[in-house]
């Protein structure tokens, strides 16, 4: 009973992460897809609920207002880059493909929406974003080593092919090695043919 208590508390440490990715890679997929299939989203200044007219109205209260202003100039092409951005960390921290990446990608997201968006929000822990960030940051130092795309490739990719015929030579080499030097001992046990008289060298 202790032995099944200490493997399921050393699977639970090492899947502990998991509900977090998962949330985070269904999140972002789900803001991907509802900002491309919104019709207001790429709408011009006129519609309040637009990628533009929001950036417009979070601007001036934002510390990175100048970059704002770059981002109107072409707000179409900057709208495209979030939502296909969110759809991408959404679906390689899902699956695990380039995880780390992704998480960095995400964790930018979010920081450019809590110096926007969410700069403004008081007090700072009822705006979303700054949470986001944190959740991202698990994945930015440890990427995502298991239940992913990025650990098959690792096990059975290119690099994993090359240190198994690595071993394959070492170990042949360890066998030879290990050939000679019993070779070598027989010989020096073996009896002359010079032995006394009565020895099995002289039968």
């Amino acid at each position: 009973m202790a032995e099944q208590e200490s493997g399921l508390r050393a699977l639970g440490r090492t899947y502990a992460l998991l509900p977090l990715r998962i949330f985070l890679g269904i999140t972002f997929i789900y803001a991907g897809l509802d900002k491309l299939t919104d019709p207001h989203y790429l709408a011009g200044l006129g519609d309040p609920l637009s990628f533009t007219a929001m950036t417009q109205g979070v601007k001036g209260g934002s510390p990175v207002g100048a970059l704002l202003g770059v981002a109107l100039h072409a707000p179409t092409a900057f709208a495209l880059a979030i939502a296909y951005g969110e759809l991408a960390a959404g679906l390689g921290i899902l699956l695990g493909l380039l995880g780390r990446i992704a998480a960095i990608g995400g964790a930018l997201l979010n920081l450019s929406f809590f110096l926007t968006v969410s700069w403004q929000v008081t007090p700072y822990y009822l705006g979303n974003d700054l949470i986001y960030l944190m959740a991202w940051l698990p994945f930015v130092l440890a990427g995502t080593p298991y239940l992913s795309l990025d650990r098959w490739w690792a096990l059975r990719g290119p690099g994993r092919a090359r240190n198994r015929g690595q071993d394959q030579r070492q170990g042949q080499q360890e066998g030879h090695h290990a050939s000679s030097g019993t070779a070598r001992r027989r010989a020096r046990r073996r009896p002359g043919r010079s032995g006394p008289a009565g020895s099995p060298a002289d039968r």
